[in-house]
């Protein structure tokens, strides 16, 4: 087992991102038949990706606002298979979930803490890719690995170590009335570990599907709060959506404060299909989402709420990209920031509309709440628009609670401090209502109110 740490690191001539790589490839790869062969393919191509790569800085244009320092200095191992008690998983399950969930652990799949026995399986597959029947082994590679970026070398690393990942199949013309809760935990290591989870989701044509990307950590108290135990989560989430399938999916982050956790999120959407993301991230030291949204066909739907709270010396940075290449596209975007202490947020939004998305419907709007003078925001809100038949807009507000508000609420009888959680609670509000699950809403609205109870 190679460990990353500064020592080691002064070995290797391909410096950090070399270490990162021969870790990364050096993991086994325990599947068998034709699966292995299009995995080993996959990860083939990865790995050569990265030797073209290099891993960001703050003198790449797309990230100058995140410092990826700290994080290359950290000792890190790849993660090993952890035990998690029952009774450590309780305070994680949702009660509209609770037979209808899958546990990672440190990036491992959990079969004995999954329970998914309140599903139909001749409608849908809620599993790991290891077991995979036949019928569905023969189109993964219809769905896997497919529209990576060409420049993220975060994305190519985890798939330099594909072996296993979650699954979720719903088959053409079926409405899962239970929500799917996707669970990955992060469990303390003696040495800083690296997780890289993998999510592929596929909704055949006709399909109805919402589902729960949850990442999370054990520990005392809050699970969000700094704990001294750094790791690094790298996440790589897949969405195919075929003809006039919906998916609505709730993405939640809350690592620890000392965690590390960059994700890219790919979704494809065939014609008449709609997709939502509900997504809430309040945990982690460093936080970095890459969100990228085909539209692949006419008269599709892409809803995009997002809801970032920082504080202490967090970072939060929301990259996105929704390419519009057809007519009658629908895109609607808000994402806000709330920023406390000396939490600092980078918002960068991109809609492209080209010529051929001509009566275009494309919305985005980044607000942020700053509730201390040393947190900031780089905000840059983008249309970029050659289609001539189109209705867009965009636009970005940043502002601290209004003086004029407190006072009305005052005049109405509340005091001070009530009255400014009164108002950071209706600006959380308006996102975290979006999510469809009642006992998630309510244990959220508590985090938000929590993280500013001491203001």
């Amino acid at each position: 087992m190679m460990i990353l740490t500064q020592e080691n690191l002064k070995n290797t001539k391909d410096g950090y991102l070399g270490c990162l790589l021969q870790i990364a490839e050096n993991q086994p790869l325990h599947l068998e038949g034709k699966l292995q062969t299009i995995v080993q393919e996959i990860r083939r191509k990865a790995a050569n990706k990265v030797v073209k790569l290099n891993l960001p800085t703050t003198k790449d244009e797309s990230w100058r606002f995140t410092d990826l320092s700290e994080l290359y200095k950290q000792d890190l191992v790849y993660a090993q298979p952890q035990d998690l008690e029952n009774q450590t998983l309780q305070e994680f399950i949702l009660k509209e979930a609770s037979n209808s969930r899958l546990v990672f652990v440190n990036g491992y799949y959990q079969a004995n803490l999954s329970d998914t026995s309140g599903l139909n399986s001749e409608q849908i597959y809620v599993g790991n890719l290891t077991n995979l029947d036949d019928d569905k082994q023969e189109k993964i590679a219809q769905y896997l690995a497919k529209n990576e970026p060409e420049n993220e070398v975060f994305t190519a690393l985890n798939s330099t170590s594909l072996n296993d990942a979650f699954v979720v199949w719903v088959k053409a013309n079926q409405e899962i009335k239970t929500p799917i809760h996707l669970l990955h935990l992060s469990v303390k290591e003696k040495t800083g570990s690296w997780h890289q989870p993998r999510i592929l989701v596929v909704a055949e044509a006709n399909s109805v599907l919402e589902f729960i990307e949850y990442y999370g950590a054990t520990s005392f108290g809050c699970s969000d709060s700094a704990r001294q135990q750094y790791y690094f989560t790298n996440a790589v989430t897949e969405i195919h959506l075929l003809d006039n399938a919906q998916v609505n999916h709730n993405r939640i982050q809350r690592e620890s404060g000392d965690g590390f956790h960059i994700a890219q999120t790919m979704v494809n959407q065939a014609k008449n299909s709609r997709y939502t993301i509900n997504e809430i991230s309040l945990g982690g030291k460093l936080y970095r989402h890459n969100l990228q949204v085909n539209q692949e066909g006419e008269q599709t739907e892409t809803y995009l709420h997002g809801l970032t709270m920082l504080q202490s010396k967090q970072l939060g940075d929301t990259h996105s990209e929704v390419n519009l290449n057809h007519p009658y596209g629908t895109v609607n975007q808000l994402h806000k920031y709330i920023l406390d202490d000396a939490g600092h947020g980078v918002f960068n939004g991109r809609v492209y509309v080209p010529k051929l998305a001509q009566l275009t419907n494309a919305a985005q709007l980044n607000r942020n709440l700053l509730l201390s003078p040393k947190a900031r925001i780089n905000t840059k809100p983008e249309l970029q628009i050659t289609a001539d038949n189109v209705k867009c807009a965009h636009g970005a507000t940043v502002s601290q609670l209004e003086a004029d508000e407190i006072f009305y609420l005052r005049s109405r009888g509340l005091n001070e401090y009530d009255a400014r959680h009164l108002l950071i609670d209706a600006f959380a509000a308006e996102i975290i209502d979006n999510i469809p699950f009642a006992s998630l809403r309510q244990r959220l609205t508590q985090c938000v109110t929590c993280r500013t109870i001491n203001d």
